[in-house]
């Protein structure tokens, strides 16, 4: 079980302290300066009256930032972003939405309904097809707008990808909803509807480090996760389920995340673990907590997907972030789904819309006593 540790929300914390600074809810859309380009994309900034802050921008639907208070009441990002437009097409993944499939698809492609669809974009040497391939939502410019209703501002962002789209059949069309409520939560809704049987798997890849430097290893994870999907030596799963106790895998009691880190083969977790309340009817469920006990930041994440990818970017090499720098928690289906039967399915049939919602919960522990 999840350890519950004593956290003071945001908003109780902020609105006493600093309750004279506080703000109305707020949307907005910005260029993504300083870009001048004519191509220039919008940012959306949403931001509640506690004084959280998250920015979305059309490139990629991608998760540019999110600025939350420590237990002293400063505000700083927990993300690690790109700082320009030009530096996010350059660069890879970091807080953007992914699909058509997220993770890594098996043997070139997939069958449905006995054809093979080959995939465009498969690593010659392993068969392997990762994040939707080279031209994935993550490489695209999504139509964007935003607003403020009763339920929090917001930022919604549509793609419409054409059959045949990296190797994948039917038309698709997906929306990406970014929510920032008064309860100090940032809700993603993803959303799609096809016109032929496809595989749909959505995610962000946003990394978080909730000191705003460094890296993480000092950080305390907590998982409701019992089980881990193993892998082969190209990360695709072989089918089994395995116990997290007594391995470098079990958070199911608070720890470090960098405890065992370095007992991991691939220098740090790049896995899957299994969401074990998961449930397929679309409950939210809460399966995590990260802690930073340098600066009281807390993040409680729940879902409506079967598992979670944890990475702690691990090949990062301190340009611009250092090793282990951020960590990952890509809700999704479970890896290469397409080809394996005992997992959850992943197909999306004309008459069915795709519905998947992750919520980060941001609070604080906490502070001190004198």
């Amino acid at each position: 079980m999840v350890k519950v540790r004593h956290i003071v929300a945001i908003s109780i914390f902020i609105l006493i302290t600093q309750f004279s600074s506080a703000k109305a809810q707020s949307s907005k859309g910005v260029p993504w300066t300083p870009e001048k380009e004519k191509n220039g994309n919008s940012l959306f900034v949403l931001e509640n009256s506690i004084g959280t802050k998250v920015t979305i921008a059309e490139y990629g639907a991608l998760l540019v930032s999110i600025e939350t208070a420590d237990r002293e009441g400063n505000i700083g990002n927990i993300t690690l972003s790109y700082q320009t437009e030009r530096e996010a097409r350059a660069g890879g993944v970091f807080g953007s939405v992914i699909g058509r499939f997220a993770n890594r698809i098996d043997g070139g492609g997939f069958t449905i309904d006995d054809t093979f669809f080959p995939l465009d974009t498969v690593n010659a040497k392993t068969g392997v097809h990762i994040h939707g391939g080279k031209n994935g939502f993550h490489r695209q410019t999504w139509s964007g707008l935003h607003g403020v209703d009763k339920e929090g501002a917001f930022a919604r962002l549509e793609l419409k990808s054409p059959d045949g789209d990296e190797g994948y059949p039917g038309n698709l069309r997906v929306t990406v909803t970014y929510r920032l409520n008064e309860d100090n939560a940032l809700r993603i809704t993803y959303e799609g509807t096809t016109d032929a049987p496809t595989h749909l798997n959505l995610t962000n890849h946003a990394y978080f480090n909730l000191s705003g430097k460094g890296n993480i290893r000092e950080h305390l994870l907590s998982l409701t996760s019992e089980q881990y999907l193993e892998i082969d030596d190209r990360n695709i799963p072989t089918g089994a389920r395995l116990p997290v106790e007594k391995t470098p895998f079990d958070f199911t009691t608070e720890k470090p995340v960098g405890q065992d880190i370095e007992a991991i083969a691939r220098d740090g977790y790049d896995h899957c673990f299994v969401i074990r309340e998961h449930n397929p009817d679309g409950e939210i469920t809460p399966f995590a907590i990260l802690t930073d006990p340098a600066s009281g930041r807390t993040m409680e994440i729940a879902t409506t997907k079967p598992g979670v990818q944890i990475y702690t970017a691990n090949g990062f090499k301190g340009k611009p972030f250092p090793k282990w720098g951020g960590i990952c928690f890509e809700t999704q289906y479970y890896p290469d789904t397409p080809n394996q039967k005992k997992f959850p399915p992943s197909l999306l049939r004309p008459d069915e819309k795709y519905h998947h919602v992750t919520e980060f919960r941001f609070g604080i522990e906490d502070p001190p006593k004198k």
